[in-house]
């Protein structure tokens, strides 16, 4: 993932996401909302894949007793999140590596954005494993990734949507038309394979609640 430790792409990182991510900001919200469900009013939720901090900062905004620890492998992009925090950063620790840089204290909740489809399956489950582990019973794990049919013209056509999404929110047309070549680059799942590994992580009420071209984001909790 040398996209991320690129200066100038990190740089550029929230504005260009936004534009190729289809209700990026609502996307956000709406994990605040659902973690809200059963998370307590002081929660200790844990952010995988927090470089940026565009959720952190917004989930933070909307629940001022929330204490949060945010992982990312890129020291850059774990940067960009101070920034983004400004002064949130008392509440948020960030730690730099993978889901086993995570603490193993319990926490109220969990969300993983835009980070899951960058796994292939095995690593992927195994991940879910470890966030599993590390919830309390009850809480919710908020996902959301790429995640479309990749045979046929079917997963073709939604590549091509988001593409055009893309085109239309004003990134140049020869970077829009590239992201067509996201099923070569990425492990990309089908939604059902998507959901039977949160199921086989241990994970229950599976609920998808964002649906967005080739964008899928879900609910479950840990029972």
């Amino acid at each position: 993932m040398t996209l991320f430790s690129d200066p100038a792409a990190v740089s550029g990182y929230a504005e260009r996401t936004a534009k190729i991510v289809p209700g990026l900001r609502d996307l956000h919200r709406m994990a605040g909302v659902l973690l809200a469900e059963h998370a307590p009013a002081d929660a200790r939720i844990l952010v995988l894949g927090a470089g940026g901090g565009m959720e952190l900062k917004a989930i933070a905004e909307m629940q001022p007793g929330w204490h949060f620890d945010g992982i990312d492998p890129s020291a850059r992009m774990l940067d960009l999140a101070r920034m983004t925090l400004g002064s949130l950063m008392p509440r948020v620790r960030l730690h730099e590596g993978y889901i086993d840089s995570a603490p193993k204290a319990p926490f109220d909740g969990a969300v993983c954005l835009l980070t899951l489809h960058f796994l292939p399956p095995v690593e992927r489950l195994q991940t879910l494993k470890q966030i599993f582990m590390r919830l309390k019973p009850g809480a919710s794990l908020v996902v959301a990734h790429h995640s479309f049919p990749i045979g046929g013209a079917a997963g073709d056509r939604w590549l091509a949507r988001n593409a055009a999404f893309a085109a239309a929110s004003g990134v140049p047309a020869v970077q829009a038309e590239g992201s067509m070549a996201i099923k070569e680059r990425l492990p990309v799942l089908s939604p059902e394979q998507d959901a039977d590994l949160l199921r086989e992580a241990g994970f229950t009420d599976i609920v998808l609640f964002y649906c967005a071209f080739t964008f899928k984001g879900w609910v479950a909790r840990r029972s």
